[in-house]
């Protein structure tokens, strides 16, 4: 047995067991690709527990559906969502429903019934300092006669000055929903809402989860149209924006992946007239994708659905490899043997895959973990096929399989008529009106790293979360104070001095209110100081309690009775009392607990816009623990941070494939890298009148382009006589499908993609009409 056939054989070996890991990951382990789009963003490693708390807000809200059934009139409301509810109730499997009973409400109060003495407000406190005995009396007794005094929870004896009633009023308005009829309640001027919060108990990022709740979520919505026609309908959550993403990722890659195929299928048709070279670059590109997928699993454990997307734009970079074989073993003589032409070619092969990784190095070196997900895909790719053109076609094709078509001689011919660079008037003169146009082209870039351009939710989506944020008041999840301390104590008491700062921007209505822990279960330091003036202004006596007792007919027994049924209420309300109740539940995700030796909770902030995040941010100013967090903001500098970075890494990049391909190419190495190098300036240059702004994914893809330009250059001068069309050949075939595949990727809806596309696009088309230009003088002469 030949070499050639042993090393076939051992890639059949290799192939049979990709095909059997990707049978096994499909059919029986039946994966699902993640659609999580935080494996896209940065990890914060440096602060563990910021980022723990990002994750823990995200999380808080990733399983939640949040829906709002609104019409004119309450019974119409309420009559929609009994039907929207009555469809949900079918899969209890799916949806967590909490009923809005009395009970339920009773179980809420009772834990802060037997805490009530310590629980005051901010002004019910200021007043117990300010305020005469006389007026605590004149308050007592007006909740005791006035049948309209305020909110009364239990008897008037239980809470004779309305402190705790307050205090649970004033926690009330950390949201406009009331109980209403067994439903939650909102408004606005127009309509009447009922409030549905769902809680799901699959994975919303699972498209299993996506593929089954959507469809109920959608006849649920049918049902409710159907019970109350002029029901205004609100859904909001996750696993709706998740559900898009898939949808729209999974079109994608179907688009392009079968797009660049069909490119791939014409074109190898027209220059061979063939089917079996069609067959063996399909079986190259196939190889690659089940070798990348199997090996990526086996590192990640996972594959997001982004990966498989920008995947699908391998097929046109895979290719290259057996497109410059075959075009090599078209123009060969016949009598050469397939493997001794493949000796001959394999430098300039292996110089092609090297520069390539390279190019998809650059992914890797970002923080983003599905950004090194997709690097790896990509290179891994790469590899299996270039192993699989090296092993398997010298064994498969012969001197007499290929024959040329029409395509292949026409386009051959049109090297002769390219312009050749020669150091003459008119080259300097082309330099100089290209460095002036470039130069001008890139001052109009702009540079836009907001992370908000990473996704285009549909617009409905985006509004119907606008309108439900605006009549819940809800807090951002993005922005908000990370308040850190060596204890649980600490961390309470840290709050209480930033919550006494974000009063101020409240008055000043730059936020609506906040939401903290501290609100619920104050600090042990201020329950102990309110629980000692409530029994110093109120419980004494000589305190208004006698003066009760004689306006109501009351004796000392009395007295005795009340003031010890309060002292009873007196005792302090622990932190791990309320997170273990009912009532902590939608407040839970404020508190993370101890998180690497110390101990933080999050303050969330309501009714605040982007302007008036820049005064609230500085309420944080010298206290010690507590941080500003906008993590929009974070993420989008880390974006402009790798942004530059990447910059300078292309450069480097260029630096290090010139050392590598000197000692090949001598003096004739600049040649191989300048028509990359200057397609990528044009390119720019050609964003920046088209009035594009400069983001992460257009520098990415830059570093893609030199490792994809570098393969012409490399075809180009592996056969340095211009009368040899086989390398021209090779590089229009490989160029084409490569816009095709990059080309479709830039129609893509998601815009980093689109980006990345773009650039891709102009820069590969203008490699692929430059590269003929840089011939040697030596070729003129030949012709």
């Amino acid at each position: 047995m030949t070499q050639t056939r042993k090393f076939a054989w051992l890639w059949a070996l290799v192939a049979c067991l990709l095909l059997g890991h990707n049978a096994t990951l499909w059919l029986v382990q039946r994966i699902v690709p993640d659609t999580d789009i935080m494996a896209l963003l940065p990890v914060q490693e440096r602060d563990p527990v910021l980022q723990a708390s990002f994750g823990h807000m995200v999380d808080a809200a990733q399983q939640r559906v949040l829906v709002l059934a609104g019409a004119a009139e309450w019974d119409d409301a309420r009559r929609a969502a009994d039907a929207y509810r009555a469809v949900l109730d079918t899969r209890k499997d799916l949806f967590q429903a909490v009923p809005i009973t009395e009970q339920t409400q009773n179980d809420w109060l009772g834990l802060f019934q037997r805490h009530r003495l310590a629980l005051l407000t901010a002004q019910q406190e200021q007043q117990l300092r300010e305020q005469p005995s006389q007026f605590w009396l004149e308050s007592a007794l007006a909740k005791l006669y006035a049948p309209f005094g305020g909110p009364k929870l239990g008897a008037w004896q239980d809470d004779p000055y309305g402190l705790f009633a307050g205090w649970v009023q004033e926690r009330a308005q950390e949201t406009p929903v009331r109980p209403r009829d067994g439903h939650l309640f909102v408004a606005d001027a127009q309509r009447q809402y009922v409030l549905l919060p769902l809680t799901l108990k699959v994975a919303a990022l699972s498209m299993t989860a996506q593929e089954t709740v959507l469809p109920l979520l959608q006849q649920a919505e049918a049902a409710a149209r159907k019970a109350s026609p002029q029901v205004d309908l609100i859904q909001a959550g996750v696993i709706l924006h998740a559900a898009h993403a898939s949808a729209q990722a999974s079109g994608e890659m179907s688009t392009i992946g079968i797009g660049s195929l069909i490119g791939i299928v014409l074109l190898t048709w027209c220059t061979f007239r063939s089917l079996k070279p069609i067959a063996l670059i399909l079986l190259s590109i196939g190889i690659g994708c089940l070798g990348a997928l199997s090996v990526c699993w086996l590192l990640f454990g996972r594959i997001h659905l982004l990966t498989l997307v920008f995947g699908a734009s391998l097929i046109g970079v895979a290719q290259d490899y057996g497109i410059y074989f075959l075009c090599n073993r078209l123009a060969a003589d016949e009598k050469l043997d397939s493997a001794s032409l493949l000796k001959r070619l394999l430098p300039g092969l292996g110089l092609t895959l090297l520069a390539a990784v390279i190019g998809y190095t650059g992914l890797a070196l970002t923080p983003f973990p599905g950004l090194r997900q997709m690097a790896v895909f990509s290179a891994l790719g790469l590899v299996f096929a270039w192993f699989t053109v090296v092993c398997w076609f010298p064994a498969l094709i012969n001197g007499r399989t290929l024959r040329s078509g029409g395509l292949a001689r026409h386009y051959g011919a049109a090297l002769q008529r390219w312009p050749l660079w020669r150091a003459g008037r008119v080259s300097l003169a082309a330099a100089a009106i290209f460095a002036v146009l470039a130069g001008w082209g890139i001052s109009r870039l702009g540079a836009n790293d907001d992370i908000r351009l990473l996704q285009n939710p549909p617009k409905h989506l985006v509004a119907d979360q606008l309108k439900l944020g605006k009549l819940l008041d809800a807090p951002t999840p993005v922005q908000y104070f990370l308040v850190r301390g060596d204890s649980a104590e600490q961390v309470l008491q840290r709050e209480e001095q930033l919550k006494a700062r974000l009063d101020q921007q409240v008055a000043a209505q730059r936020l609506s209110g906040y939401q903290a822990m501290s609100n619920w279960v104050p600090s042990a330091r201020t329950q102990a100081a309110r629980r000692a003036l409530v029994t110093e202004k109120l419980l004494a006596d000589d305190g208004p309690l006698q003066g009760i007792a004689t306006q109501a007919g009351e004796d000392r027994q009395w007295i005795a009775a009340t003031r010890e049924a309060l002292l009873v209420a007196g005792q302090p309300l622990m932190l791990d009392q309320f997170l273990a109740s009912p009532a902590s539940e939608p407040w839970r995700h404020l508190w993370l607990g101890e998180q690497k030796g110390v101990y933080a909770s999050i303050v969330a902030l309501r009714g605040m816009d982007n302007q008036a995040s820049k005064q609230v941010m500085l309420a944080a100013d010298g206290l010690q623990g507590v941080q500003w967090v906008d993590k929009v903001a974070e993420i989008s500098s880390v974006l402009g941070r790798y942004r530059a970075y990447m910059g300078w890494v292309v450069l480097g990049a260029y630096a290090v494939v010139f050392g590598l391909l000197f000692h090949r190419y001598r003096g004739r190495t600049w040649r191989v890298l300048a028509p990359t190098a200057l397609a990528s300036i044009a390119t720019l240059a050609m964003l920046g009148f088209a009035s594009q702004n400069l983001q992460l994914f257009h520098v990415l893809a830059l570093m893609l382009l030199l490792g994809v330009g570098v393969d012409y250059g490399i075809f180009m001068q592996e056969h340095p006589d211009r009368s040899d069309r086989t390398p021209w050949l090779a590089v229009g075939m490989s160029a084409a499908n490569t816009i095709l595949s990059f080309g479709l990727l830039g129609l893509s809806a998601t815009p980093a993609l689109q980006a990345f596309g773009l650039t891709m696009l102009l820069g590969t088309t203008l490699v692929w009409l430059l590269v003929p230009c840089f011939g040697t003088v030596k070729e003129i002469k030949n012709v």
